[in-house]
């Protein structure tokens, strides 16, 4: 624990800081601070006492420097527990500081008002930067405030222990500082490289038993300051890197639904997706897709797992993972008699703002995730014949889980169910005979959906022979025309997305 009796405050966003220095002056901590800060804190009759008046020497170079002196960083550094640093602050008439309270000159903020170079030289905070690594290099007698987010916490703290700030907040603010420090310096850096840098702050979160392979190390890292769903893991052993690869893409299908929805995914392919109102359906719907395929699947459950969902799924042959928002005490009874299961909890309405990122031989490849949408609204019936409303709301369905097939992508569905898909071809014809083999049942009434647009016509004519009469594309091939005249020709109707969906 660290007694608060001596602050320093010195900050470019002033947002919350009269809060937190009439909290310290309520626990007689005595304010030093600097320039406009202290202006303020004298308006709201705050005590305030300047750094000038602390040093005996003014503010120099137009306000580079201020806080530079020894006076400030000896009363700051000193370690409280050291006798010989105590008496030799003692000796020079130095004061021990408990606190720093400071955020930086908005670099980043300026960035955006394109500003010349040797004004943006005057938004390099050194002073700040300086005090913040200080403090927080000497955490354990010093506490570094470096956001205005921090406030509230502070002053929490303060008020439970009166006035005192535990090793713990101490040792977490330090933390925050370091990262606040390295963050701005690498907006520095890319400012004078001229050049977009990608920095990635990945923090492991958990050791995976191996890689893709058990010769391969593996490890999942999050992103520090990010966002990604979080999960927890209520039974089962330890997830290997290929499941968090599967249950990637079970989860992200999923989330997609408005209605009860469930997938199946094995080695980053859809063994079946199906959706109904009823969970219990949903689940027999994306099982019976291929149930050959679906041993050892993942699974993805966009609602609370009840009991008879529970009891269709241990059933349905042996599955690896299953991840739902929320599970019944009566699911999970039954899923305990499957001590290898490894059952997920996970928050799927969670924002996701990260990219997907791909190592090659010739370097990374950056890109935004596909989370592009369409709308019945924004589609274009470029056939004479019209698709039906079951056909329409089928259509829907196929092009939602061909996004998450591998090109050239293709999806059969009938009444909310899938039944067939293909994916990862070199032709798009081949990934159609794929799916079309892969569908038990008749394709009589069925819909198709591809991720990418036909170059030619054979695919609408294998699909044509198989019962397809209802075909949903991105559209844009020179052959357009050609595939619209036999459309029309073969009695099929064909939308038009203009999106693309390729995932290699």
């Amino acid at each position: 624990m660290v007694k608060v009796r001596r602050a320093l405050i010195s900050v470019w966003e002033k947002k919350g800081v009269l809060e937190l220095a009439r909290k310290l002056a309520e626990y007689k901590v005595e304010i030093i601070s600097t320039g406009k800060t202290a202006s303020l804190l004298r308006a709201s009759s705050i005590p305030v006492k300047e750094v000038s008046s602390v040093t005996s020497f003014p503010e120099i170079l137009s306000g580079r420097v201020k806080t530079l002196h020894p006076k400030i960083f000896g009363g700051i550094l000193a370690n409280k527990k050291h006798p010989l640093h105590m008496e030799e602050i003692k000796s020079l008439n130095i004061e021990p500081i408990d606190m720093v309270v400071v955020n930086l000159y908005p670099f980043l903020l300026k960035l955006n008002e394109k500003l010349a170079f040797d004004d943006m030289m005057e938004y390099i905070d050194i002073g700040g930067v300086s005090l913040l690594r200080a403090a927080a290099k000497n955490f354990k007698n010093v506490a570094s405030v470096s956001s205005p987010s921090q406030y509230k916490m502070v002053i929490d703290e303060l008020e439970k222990n009166k006035g005192d700030l535990t090793d713990e907040t101490l040792k977490l603010l330090a933390q925050e500082a370091f990262y606040a420090t390295k963050e701005y310096d690498n907006s520095i850096y890319n400012y004078f490289a001229s050049k977009e840098v990608l920095t990635l702050d990945l923090e492991k979160s958990a050791n995976l038993r191996y890689g893709e392979n058990p010769h391969q190390k593996g490890a999942l890292y999050k992103l520090a300051k990010a966002q990604e769903i979080k999960y927890k893991q209520l039974q089962g052993k330890e997830l290997s890197y290929n499941n968090l690869l599967d249950l990637d893409t079970a989860v992200l299908i999923v989330r997609d639904f408005a209605e009860c929805a469930v997938s199946i995914v094995k080695h980053a392919s859809i063994c079946g997706v199906g959706v109904d109102k009823k969970l219990s359906q949903a689940y027999k719907k994306a099982y019976l897709c291929d149930p050959i395929s679906s041993f050892g699947g993942i699974v993805g459950i966009n609602r609370k797992v009840d009991k008879d969902t529970a009891e269709q799924f241990v059933k349905s042959d042996f599955k690896e993972c299953v991840i739902a928002p929320s599970y019944s005490k009566e699911a999970l009874k039954v899923f305990s008699a499957k001590k290898n299961l490894r059952v997920l909890e996970a928050d799927f309405h969670q924002k996701l703002n990260y990219k997907d990122i791909r190592a090659t031989s010739f370097g990374y490849l950056v890109q935004d995730r596909d989370t592009a949408t369409i709308e019945k609204t924004n589609l274009k019936i470029v056939t004479r014949k019209k698709p039906t409303q079951q056909e329409l709301k089928d259509m829907m369905l196929a092009w939602k889980i061909a996004k998450y097939v591998r090109s050239n992508a293709i999806v059969l569905a009938k009444n909310q169910t899938i039944l067939g898909v293909g994916g990862g071809q070199p032709s798009r014809v081949g990934s159609v005979k794929i799916a079309l083999g892969m569908a038990k049942k008749s394709c009589h009434g069925a819909v198709l959906a591809s991720d990418g647009f036909f170059p030619k016509e054979d695919s609408i004519k294998v699909a044509y022979k198989k019962g397809i009469r209802a075909i949903i594309q991105p559209g844009g091939s020179i052959k357009d025309n050609d595939l619209i005249k036999l459309c029309d020709k073969l009695r099929i109707s064909m939308i038009f997305t203009g999106i693309r969906h390729f995932r290699h």
